[in-house]
This record gives C-alpha cells, structure tokens and sequence, in this order.
C-alpha cells in the first residue's frame, strides 16, 4: 500500500500513544524467534546431561522390569501416569525457559503495554478484495516472502555443510557404543544449529531495523494533523479569544456592581474612572472597587450616576490610582493625603466628621 506522501512530519509523543493504545507497536518476529532459538539451545545444552541421566534410568527400569510387567487396565493406566509425568518433568522445563525468553523478548521491544484492542473485531480484516491486494501487491508481502526463503535457503544450506565436514567422521560410528553415538548425534546436531543460527541473526538484526523505520513511516503526520493536534492541545486561538472575551465581560459585569457600593468615582475626566470605597472596618485606607478606561470608564461614570455615587474629577490622581493599583487593592500609602482631600469633601464624610 502507497503511502500517503503529504505525511512528512514526525509523529509527536500524543499521536505515538494513540497508536500505541490500539495495540499498534514495532516488534520484529523474527527477532524473538531467533533468541527463542539460542535461549532454547543454550537450555538444552545446559539440560542435557540431567536428561540423559534421567532416560538411563527410565530405560533400565522399564527394561528390568518388563519382563513381569501385568498387562491390565489398572498397571497399563499407571504406566500411562508415568510416562507423562515423566515426560513433563523432561519437556516442561525447556518449554517455560523458552516461553520466558519469548516474553521477555517482546517485552523488551513493546515495553508495557496490555491492550484488548486487538481482540476487537474489525470488519475491514475480512474485505477480500484489500486482503488479495496486499497479499500481491504488498511490498511488506515481498519482504515477509524474502525473508522466509532466505531462511529456508539458510536451513537447507547448515545441514549440508556440516554432513560435508564430517563426512570423513561417519565410517567411525560403526565401531561405536550407544553413547558415542548420541554424542556425535548431539556435537553435529548443535553445529547445524549455530551455522543456521549466524545467518538467522543477522537477518533478525536487519528486520527488527526495517520493522522500527517502516513504523516511523506509517505513523508520519501531514503538517495539517500537527496544526490540528496543537489547537486540541493549547485551543484553538478563535475559541480562546471567545472565552477570554466572555470572562472579561463576566469580570466588567461584577466590577461595575461593585460601583454602587463605592464612595466616590475620581476621573481624568474622559479617558479613566477609578472607584473608591472607605471603611474602617474592613481597611485602613480606600479600596479600589472599580476602574477601567475608555468605554469601560464611561460604564462605571454611568454606573455612579445611577446609583448617585459621588464623581470627582482630579486628572493627577486619577491617572497615578490608575497605574500604581489593581481592582481589590488598598490605594497606596503615597496617595492618602489626596484621597483624604477628595473624602473629606463629601458629605457622607463631613457629617462623619462633624459627629467626632
């Protein structure tokens, strides 16, 4: 299948976990088989003589023994017990060694990741006509096909080299024992087994390299996927500036409620507007309730007048509340005397004054 060449960018960490959830990971099979084979080589090596000693013994007691063997249901049963707990005892503990290394093998490849997304089913798995296309016009499907017949050609050539060089050693086993023979049986055997086992390396190495950067091909984003990933992750700027808008009137809105609380509006006359509200009670000084500029500053003037709050105009003042303070603050402690002066003319403050 051609891929789809307006995918040049790299996949990015979100993507590669998405795909990575559906169970779509790099593995190499045939670097699991490969070390499969040599973990279960090495184990048998290992194994081997136990074994051995195990059969010996086996065989000289069914030998010994036969002889005044009872053949009925009863003794044929029990033979049958122990011959496959025997055999599990021989067979399973190269079977679980090698079931490890194959797990251990995807593991170190896949890393952790249990997922039943596989196990889903799919009905595109069972389009016939998709499945003959990639079975023919595949080059994943000329690749698989390469490497299996370079294996087989492998497997088919170790054998042969090896009976050539011990051609020589084979009129010898004429004059051996049972033992030497399972010996030399053995030595080729193994033999066979490493010069398969080179080529079949090599060609693991070459796969799990071609498995890794065919993934990174089809996971490849187009430049329009990463744009729309960015505007997922961080919003897109449209909506952000809806919502930010929105916030800023929610914000207005509570402000300019808080106008009718304050005590005295003080202006530059036109450009800014800064509320001021005084109590003891819950400050020292005033405390910034509302202020704005512009068209915000016409709201809270109008605000004021609705609510008769006090309006003073005092363009200094106006603009140093302006830039030194922030909508919750206490004026600062440079600005009192100026303040005070506005205060102590109005008349919500004069009567104060008069009753102390």
């Amino acid at each position: 299948m051609a891929r789809d060449p307006s995918k040049t960018e790299k996949a990015t960490p979100k993507q590669r976990e998405k795909i990575r959830k559906k169970g779509n990971v790099p593995k190499s099979q045939e670097v699991s088989k490969t070390i499969t084979v040599i973990g279960g080589l090495l184990g048998l090596y290992a194994y081997i003589s136990y074994m051995s000693s195990e059969f010996q013994v086996a065989f000289r007691h069914f030998l010994t023994e036969f002889m005044s063997f009872n053949v009925d249901k009863q003794s044929v049963y029990s033979l049958f017990i122990w011959a496959c707990l025997f055999l599990a005892k021989m067979v399973l503990p190269i079977l679980f060694f090698i079931g490890l290394l194959a797990f251990i093998a995807m593991r170190k490849q896949v890393g952790k990741l249990w997922t039943t997304e596989v196990l889903k089913f799919k009905f595109s798995n069972f389009n016939i006509v998709n499945g003959i296309k990639n079975m023919f016009a595949s080059p994943k499907t000329l690749i698989r096909l390469g490497k299996s017949v370079l294996q087989a050609v492998v497997i088919g050539i170790a054998p042969w080299l090896v009976f050539r060089s011990e051609f020589d050693n084979f009129m010898g086993l004429y004059h051996s024992d049972a033992g030497q023979l399972a010996e030399f049986m053995l030595s080729v055997g193994f033999k066979m087994a490493v010069y398969a086992l080179i080529p079949m390396t090599l060609i693991a190495i070459a796969d799990l390299i071609y498995t890794r950067w065919d993934y990174e091909e089809n996971i490849k984003m187009s430049k329009q996927d990463v744009k729309e990933e960015q505007k997922q992750i961080l919003g897109d700027p449209i909506i952000k500036g809806k919502q930010r808008q929105k916030m800023m009137e929610t914000m207005g809105k509570r402000m300019l409620q808080s106008v009718r609380k304050a005590d005295v509006v003080i202006t530059n006359p036109t450009h800014i507007a800064v509320a001021l509200m005084y109590d003891a009670a819950q400050a020292p000084a005033p405390i910034v309730v509302a202020m704005g500029a512009n068209h915000l500053a016409e709201k809270i003037k109008e605000e004021a007048r609705k609510h008769s709050v006090p309006i003073r105009e005092n363009v200094l003042l106006a603009r140093a509340l302006y830039k030194s303070v922030k909508v919750g603050d206490v004026i600062p402690e440079d600005l009192y005397k100026a303040v005070a002066g506005i205060l102590a003319g109005l008349s919500k403050f004069r009567s104060k004054l008069r009753k102390k």
